[in-house]
């Protein structure tokens, strides 16, 4: 990288102008606009996610203090909060997430390779949604409950490339089940739901595409066993069954056979029953692909804690839906880095690092591969320690 330009600038050579002028073409982003592109936007919206801005104030007084960097990047003249808030108000938030795909894309290719703790030729899939509380007087649009607003942000995770692949963003009143409606099926796929979207004409729906589910049982389950395979208890598996569905509408929604299988977690303590379509998969296999589902929770967590998305810079619903997109698109673009660069750092200390060197002339790769200070894992501490 050429050490004249900044750590800023380097990094957002891992983005292609070409692919962002398609969606903002698309969209007719620019329609109109004279000076602040859509491009200057991201930008500076990129900026206030790496450096973690408190507001629109903030963010206007950090970059005008560096207007000949700016430069450098595209971004002509000062940066205003009022220029800004109209862009994230009225400019397409499809911009920004079509965009998101571009990289999401790019980022699944290059972790296509990685490998699971078990071995899977299929893309592996969990799917959850996480709530974002927000101040009903601010945000009327998002009314949850009486005295309360909220959205959702629901969330298909690809487990082997650890980056979201579909986000729909609701009202905090959509049951989570609903989001299986808006789903295409990918052939092959295994796709891991917890109990809220255990419903069996949607589940169904995943058979008829010919992929596969793995989810947990409720406690009222009713069921008719038909066969029960041999297992080794030893590994924690205790049964494993080919069973049907009783009741009448439970038959007609899924009139296929399952597969149940019980299984003791020792490390928990937990008895969990997991009900399948793959008949093939081992049952051993099919408990650790459960756990899995953790990983869109640490997405969640590692999102809402290091980038800026439960608070917003503007109120309405296009700009809180733009400052999402282009968070994702930031954490894409972090993993991106790492892949590319080869580094073998957390996400979260790569954000860390680019935090303080964003407008550093240095190259990235000595920026993020050879700093001396090893900053704090991923797991947050919810206490400083005092003492060593």
């Amino acid at each position: 990288m050429n050490s004249g330009r900044t750590v800023f600038s380097q990094l957002m050579d891992f983005i292609s102008p070409y692919e962002f002028r398609k969606c903002v073409e698309r969209y007719r982003g620019e329609y109109k606009v004279k000076e602040f592109t859509c491009w200057n936007q991201f930008l500076c919206m990129a900026f206030a996610q790496l450096t973690y801005r408190e507001s629109l104030r903030d963010i206007e007084a950090c970059l005008r203090s560096v207007p000949i960097k700016l430069y450098h990047l595209g971004i002509r003249g000062k940066v205003a909060r009022n220029t800004l808030a109209h862009a994230n108000a009225v400019r397409d938030w499809r911009i920004y997430a079509e965009f998101a795909q571009v990289l999401i894309l790019k980022a699944r290719k290059l972790y296509a390779g990685e490998e699971l703790a078990v071995h899977l030729d299929q893309t592996v899939y969990a799917l959850d949604s996480t709530t974002i509380d927000l101040c009903l007087s601010l945000f009327p649009w998002a009314r949850f409950r009486r005295r309360k607003a909220a959205i959702k942000m629901h969330t298909l995770f690809d487990i082997r490339a650890n980056v979201p692949t579909l986000v729909i963003i609701t009202h905090g009143k959509v049951h989570d089940v609903n989001i299986l409606d808006e789903l295409l099926f990918e052939a092959g796929g295994i796709y891991i739901v917890d109990r809220a979207y255990l419903d069996f004409a949607r589940l169904h729906r995943i058979e008829e595409a010919s992929a596969f589910f793995v989810t947990r049982a409720k406690k009222n389950f009713r069921f008719r066993r038909l066969y029960s395979h041999p297992v080794d208890k030893a590994s924690g598996v205790l049964c494993d069954q080919t069973i049907v569905l009783k009741g009448y509408y439970s038959q007609k929604d899924y009139p296929e056979k399952l597969r149940r299988i019980r299984y003791f977690d020792a490390n928990s303590g937990l008895l969990l029953v997991f009900l399948t379509n793959n008949f093939r998969l081992p049952a051993l296999v099919i408990a650790t692909l459960y756990r899995y589902r953790w990983q869109v929770e640490l997405f969640f967590k590692w999102i809402k804690q290091h980038l800026r998305i439960k608070a917003f810079y503007g109120t309405t619903q296009n700009a809180v839906k733009t400052q999402i997109w282009i968070a994702i698109s930031i954490y894409v673009l972090v993993a991106i880095v790492k892949k590319d660069l080869k580094l073998t750092r957390s996400l979260y200390t790569i954000l860390q690092i680019l935090s303080v060197t964003l407008f550093q002339k240095t190259p990235i790769l000595q920026v993020l591969s050879e700093s001396e200070c090893e900053i704090e894992t991923d797991e947050c501490r919810n206490q400083l320690m005092l003492f060593n």
